[in-house]
Protein backbone atom coordinates (compact mmCIF):
# COMPACT_ATOMS: atom_id res chain seq x y z
CA UNK A 1 0.00 0.00 0.00
CA UNK A 2 0.95 3.63 -0.45
CA UNK A 3 0.49 6.40 2.10
CA UNK A 4 -1.75 9.07 0.62
CA UNK A 5 0.27 12.27 0.19
CA UNK A 6 -1.09 15.12 2.26
CA UNK A 7 -1.69 17.76 -0.41
CA UNK A 8 -2.96 21.21 0.46
CA UNK A 9 -6.11 21.74 -1.67
CA UNK A 10 -5.14 25.42 -1.91
CA UNK A 11 -2.56 25.83 -4.66
CA UNK A 12 -2.00 29.57 -4.33
CA UNK A 13 -2.84 31.84 -1.41
CA UNK A 14 -2.55 35.60 -1.79
CA UNK A 15 -3.97 37.13 1.35
CA UNK A 16 -7.73 36.53 1.36
CA UNK A 17 -7.62 35.16 -2.21
CA UNK A 18 -7.20 31.40 -2.36
CA UNK A 19 -6.85 29.47 -5.60
CA UNK A 20 -7.69 25.79 -5.18
CA UNK A 21 -6.17 22.96 -7.16
CA UNK A 22 -9.66 21.81 -8.15
CA UNK A 23 -10.33 25.18 -9.78
CA UNK A 24 -7.02 24.98 -11.60
CA UNK A 25 -8.04 21.55 -12.91
CA UNK A 26 -11.17 23.11 -14.43
CA UNK A 27 -8.99 25.77 -16.03
CA UNK A 28 -6.69 23.07 -17.39
CA UNK A 29 -9.71 21.17 -18.73
CA UNK A 30 -11.02 24.14 -20.70
CA UNK A 31 -7.51 25.06 -21.90
CA UNK A 32 -6.89 21.54 -23.22
CA UNK A 33 -10.28 21.51 -24.97
CA UNK A 34 -9.46 24.88 -26.58
CA UNK A 35 -6.05 23.67 -27.81
CA UNK A 36 -7.41 20.41 -29.20
CA UNK A 37 -10.35 22.24 -30.74
CA UNK A 38 -8.03 24.59 -32.58
CA UNK A 39 -6.20 21.59 -34.02
CA UNK A 40 -9.36 19.78 -35.10
CA UNK A 41 -10.88 22.94 -36.56
CA UNK A 42 -8.14 23.02 -39.21
CA UNK A 43 -9.49 19.84 -40.81
CA UNK A 44 -11.57 20.26 -43.96
CA UNK A 45 -14.62 18.32 -42.80
CA UNK A 46 -15.06 20.09 -39.47
CA UNK A 47 -18.32 21.99 -38.82
CA UNK A 48 -16.38 24.40 -36.58
CA UNK A 49 -13.88 26.85 -38.02
CA UNK A 50 -10.75 27.91 -36.12
CA UNK A 51 -12.16 31.39 -35.44
CA UNK A 52 -15.27 29.80 -33.84
CA UNK A 53 -13.41 27.64 -31.31
CA UNK A 54 -13.18 30.42 -28.72
CA UNK A 55 -16.97 30.77 -28.68
CA UNK A 56 -17.38 26.98 -28.66
CA UNK A 57 -15.30 26.65 -25.49
CA UNK A 58 -17.10 29.58 -23.86
CA UNK A 59 -20.51 28.01 -24.52
CA UNK A 60 -19.24 24.62 -23.37
CA UNK A 61 -17.73 26.03 -20.17
CA UNK A 62 -20.97 27.80 -19.23
CA UNK A 63 -22.96 24.63 -19.90
CA UNK A 64 -20.54 22.44 -17.95
CA UNK A 65 -20.43 24.67 -14.86
CA UNK A 66 -24.15 25.47 -14.68
CA UNK A 67 -25.20 21.95 -15.60
CA UNK A 68 -22.66 20.41 -13.25
CA UNK A 69 -23.92 22.40 -10.29
CA UNK A 70 -27.63 21.94 -11.07
CA UNK A 71 -27.07 18.23 -11.70
CA UNK A 72 -25.23 17.82 -8.40
CA UNK A 73 -28.15 19.38 -6.55
CA UNK A 74 -30.86 17.44 -8.40
CA UNK A 75 -29.14 14.05 -8.62
CA UNK A 76 -27.30 13.96 -5.29
CA UNK A 77 -28.57 16.68 -2.92
CA UNK A 78 -32.21 17.25 -3.80
CA UNK A 79 -33.37 16.97 -0.18
CA UNK A 80 -31.05 19.83 0.78
CA UNK A 81 -32.48 21.88 -2.08
CA UNK A 82 -36.07 21.22 -0.94
CA UNK A 83 -35.20 22.32 2.57
CA UNK A 84 -33.42 25.43 1.32
CA UNK A 85 -33.66 26.39 -2.40
CA UNK A 86 -30.73 28.78 -1.90
CA UNK A 87 -28.56 25.67 -1.49
CA UNK A 88 -28.29 25.71 -5.29
CA UNK A 89 -26.10 28.81 -5.06
CA UNK A 90 -23.85 27.63 -2.21
CA UNK A 91 -21.08 26.69 -4.61
CA UNK A 92 -18.38 27.29 -1.99
CA UNK A 93 -19.52 24.05 -0.35
CA UNK A 94 -18.55 22.12 -3.50
CA UNK A 95 -20.63 19.74 -5.52
CA UNK A 96 -20.39 19.17 -9.28
CA UNK A 97 -21.95 16.34 -11.25
CA UNK A 98 -20.52 14.99 -14.50
CA UNK A 99 -23.93 13.87 -15.75
CA UNK A 100 -25.39 17.30 -15.01
CA UNK A 101 -22.46 18.97 -16.72
CA UNK A 102 -22.90 16.63 -19.69
CA UNK A 103 -26.54 17.66 -20.09
CA UNK A 104 -25.55 21.30 -19.70
CA UNK A 105 -22.97 20.98 -22.48
CA UNK A 106 -25.54 19.36 -24.78
CA UNK A 107 -27.91 22.28 -24.23
CA UNK A 108 -25.08 24.74 -24.82
CA UNK A 109 -24.09 22.94 -28.04
CA UNK A 110 -27.67 23.05 -29.30
CA UNK A 111 -27.58 26.83 -28.87
CA UNK A 112 -24.13 27.05 -30.43
CA UNK A 113 -25.29 24.92 -33.38
CA UNK A 114 -27.92 27.53 -34.24
CA UNK A 115 -25.41 30.33 -33.79
CA UNK A 116 -22.95 28.95 -36.36
CA UNK A 117 -25.58 27.45 -38.66
CA UNK A 118 -24.34 23.87 -38.34
CA UNK A 119 -26.75 21.60 -40.23
CA UNK A 120 -26.53 18.44 -38.11
CA UNK A 121 -26.28 18.36 -34.32
CA UNK A 122 -24.27 15.12 -34.31
CA UNK A 123 -21.62 16.61 -36.58
CA UNK A 124 -20.99 19.09 -33.79
CA UNK A 125 -21.02 16.48 -31.01
CA UNK A 126 -18.65 14.29 -33.05
CA UNK A 127 -16.34 17.29 -33.19
CA UNK A 128 -16.38 18.06 -29.46
CA UNK A 129 -16.37 14.49 -28.05
CA UNK A 130 -12.57 14.00 -28.33
CA UNK A 131 -12.02 17.36 -26.63
CA UNK A 132 -13.69 16.27 -23.40
CA UNK A 133 -11.76 13.29 -21.89
CA UNK A 134 -8.55 15.14 -21.02
CA UNK A 135 -10.68 17.59 -19.05
CA UNK A 136 -12.33 14.67 -17.27
CA UNK A 137 -8.88 13.34 -16.39
CA UNK A 138 -7.90 16.70 -14.92
CA UNK A 139 -11.11 16.84 -12.87
CA UNK A 140 -10.54 13.37 -11.43
CA UNK A 141 -7.00 14.30 -10.48
CA UNK A 142 -8.53 17.27 -8.67
CA UNK A 143 -10.75 14.81 -6.77
CA UNK A 144 -7.62 12.88 -5.81
CA UNK A 145 -5.89 16.01 -4.51
CA UNK A 146 -9.02 16.83 -2.49
CA UNK A 147 -9.03 13.30 -0.99
CA UNK A 148 -12.62 12.62 -2.05
CA UNK A 149 -14.60 9.92 -3.91
CA UNK A 150 -12.69 7.00 -2.40
CA UNK A 151 -13.24 3.34 -3.15
CA UNK A 152 -13.71 0.25 -1.06
CA UNK A 153 -10.87 -1.36 0.93
CA UNK A 154 -8.38 -3.06 -1.37
CA UNK A 155 -5.37 -5.34 -1.17
CA UNK A 156 -3.75 -4.10 -4.37
CA UNK A 157 -0.18 -2.74 -4.07
CA UNK A 158 -1.34 0.77 -5.02
CA UNK A 159 -4.11 0.97 -2.40
CA UNK A 160 -3.97 4.22 -0.46
CA UNK A 161 -3.57 4.35 3.31
CA UNK A 162 -5.55 7.28 4.70
CA UNK A 163 -5.99 9.02 8.00
CA UNK A 164 -9.45 9.34 9.51
CA UNK A 165 -9.42 13.01 8.48
CA UNK A 166 -8.79 12.04 4.88
CA UNK A 167 -11.47 9.33 5.03
CA UNK A 168 -14.21 10.49 7.43
CA UNK A 169 -15.99 7.26 8.42
CA UNK A 170 -19.40 8.96 8.51
CA UNK A 171 -19.14 10.40 4.97
CA UNK A 172 -19.39 7.17 2.98
CA UNK A 173 -21.47 4.01 2.99
CA UNK A 174 -18.75 1.46 3.63
CA UNK A 175 -19.71 -2.20 3.35
CA UNK A 176 -16.54 -3.08 5.28
CA UNK A 177 -17.58 -0.94 8.22
CA UNK A 178 -16.15 2.39 9.43
CA UNK A 179 -12.53 1.33 9.03
CA UNK A 180 -10.98 4.67 8.16
CA UNK A 181 -7.47 3.28 8.30
CA UNK A 182 -8.08 0.47 5.77
CA UNK A 183 -6.12 0.88 2.49
CA UNK A 184 -8.52 2.14 -0.19
CA UNK A 185 -8.84 1.80 -3.93
CA UNK A 186 -7.92 5.20 -5.46
CA UNK A 187 -11.04 5.24 -7.64
CA UNK A 188 -10.37 8.84 -8.67
CA UNK A 189 -7.20 7.65 -10.43
CA UNK A 190 -9.04 4.71 -11.99
CA UNK A 191 -11.54 7.15 -13.48
CA UNK A 192 -8.75 9.49 -14.55
CA UNK A 193 -7.16 6.66 -16.52
CA UNK A 194 -10.32 5.03 -17.93
CA UNK A 195 -12.76 7.84 -18.67
CA UNK A 196 -9.95 10.32 -19.15
CA UNK A 197 -6.69 9.23 -20.76
CA UNK A 198 -7.81 5.94 -22.31
CA UNK A 199 -11.07 7.39 -23.65
CA UNK A 200 -9.16 10.31 -25.15
CA UNK A 201 -6.74 8.00 -26.98
CA UNK A 202 -9.57 5.88 -28.41
CA UNK A 203 -11.70 8.83 -29.57
CA UNK A 204 -8.74 10.76 -30.97
CA UNK A 205 -7.61 7.79 -33.06
CA UNK A 206 -11.15 6.99 -34.25
CA UNK A 207 -11.83 10.60 -35.18
CA UNK A 208 -8.71 10.65 -37.39
CA UNK A 209 -10.33 8.08 -39.71
CA UNK A 210 -13.25 8.33 -42.13
CA UNK A 211 -16.44 7.29 -40.32
CA UNK A 212 -20.21 7.92 -40.40
CA UNK A 213 -21.75 10.80 -38.48
CA UNK A 214 -22.71 9.82 -34.89
CA UNK A 215 -19.86 7.30 -34.60
CA UNK A 216 -17.64 9.36 -32.29
CA UNK A 217 -20.60 10.54 -30.21
CA UNK A 218 -21.78 6.94 -29.88
CA UNK A 219 -18.38 5.67 -28.77
CA UNK A 220 -18.05 8.50 -26.24
CA UNK A 221 -21.38 7.65 -24.61
CA UNK A 222 -20.78 3.91 -24.68
CA UNK A 223 -17.21 3.89 -23.41
CA UNK A 224 -17.72 6.56 -20.77
CA UNK A 225 -20.81 4.79 -19.47
CA UNK A 226 -18.99 1.46 -19.27
CA UNK A 227 -15.90 2.95 -17.61
CA UNK A 228 -17.91 4.91 -15.06
CA UNK A 229 -20.16 1.96 -14.23
CA UNK A 230 -17.17 -0.36 -13.76
CA UNK A 231 -15.48 2.00 -11.30
CA UNK A 232 -18.76 2.66 -9.49
CA UNK A 233 -18.81 -1.00 -8.45
CA UNK A 234 -15.95 -0.29 -6.02
CA UNK A 235 -16.43 3.46 -5.47
CA UNK A 236 -18.25 4.18 -2.22
CA UNK A 237 -21.39 6.32 -2.36
CA UNK A 238 -21.91 9.21 0.01
CA UNK A 239 -23.72 8.23 3.20
CA UNK A 240 -26.76 10.45 2.51
CA UNK A 241 -27.32 8.66 -0.83
CA UNK A 242 -26.18 5.10 -0.21
CA UNK A 243 -26.83 2.11 -2.44
CA UNK A 244 -30.11 1.78 -4.31
CA UNK A 245 -32.80 -0.92 -4.21
CA UNK A 246 -31.36 -2.58 -1.09
CA UNK A 247 -28.24 -3.72 -2.94
CA UNK A 248 -24.58 -3.38 -2.01
CA UNK A 249 -23.48 -2.37 -5.52
CA UNK A 250 -26.09 -0.27 -7.35
CA UNK A 251 -25.18 3.42 -7.10
CA UNK A 252 -26.68 6.62 -8.46
CA UNK A 253 -23.70 6.91 -10.79
CA UNK A 254 -24.51 3.56 -12.42
CA UNK A 255 -28.17 4.51 -12.84
CA UNK A 256 -27.16 7.74 -14.57
CA UNK A 257 -24.56 5.99 -16.76
CA UNK A 258 -26.73 3.14 -18.08
CA UNK A 259 -28.80 5.50 -20.32
CA UNK A 260 -25.52 6.74 -21.81
CA UNK A 261 -24.56 3.16 -22.69
CA UNK A 262 -27.95 2.50 -24.29
CA UNK A 263 -27.99 5.74 -26.30
CA UNK A 264 -24.39 5.16 -27.34
CA UNK A 265 -25.27 1.73 -28.73
CA UNK A 266 -28.26 3.19 -30.57
CA UNK A 267 -26.09 5.90 -32.15
CA UNK A 268 -23.52 3.34 -33.27
CA UNK A 269 -26.25 1.21 -34.89
CA UNK A 270 -27.68 4.26 -36.65
CA UNK A 271 -24.19 5.29 -37.78
CA UNK A 272 -23.59 1.81 -39.17
CA UNK A 273 -26.82 2.00 -41.16
CA UNK A 274 -25.85 5.43 -42.45
CA UNK A 275 -22.52 4.48 -44.01
CA UNK A 276 -23.07 6.91 -46.88
CA UNK A 277 -22.82 9.85 -44.45
CA UNK A 278 -19.15 9.17 -43.75
CA UNK A 279 -16.84 12.11 -43.20
CA UNK A 280 -13.08 12.23 -43.37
Amino acid sequence: MIAFPSIDPVAISLGPVKVHWYGLMYLLAFASAWWLGKRRARLEWTPVKPEQVDDLIFYGAIGAVLGGRIGSVIFYNFDSFLQNPLYLFRIWEGGMSFHGGFIGVLVAMAIFQRKIGCRYFFELTDFIAPLVPLGLAAGRFGNFINAELWGAPGNVPWAMKLSCEQFPPDRYVDFAGPLCLSPRHPTQLYEMLLEGLLLFCVLWLLSARSRPVMTISGYFLLLYGLARSAVELIRLPDAHIGYLLNTDWLTRGIVLSVPMIIVGLILLVLAKRNQNAAIS
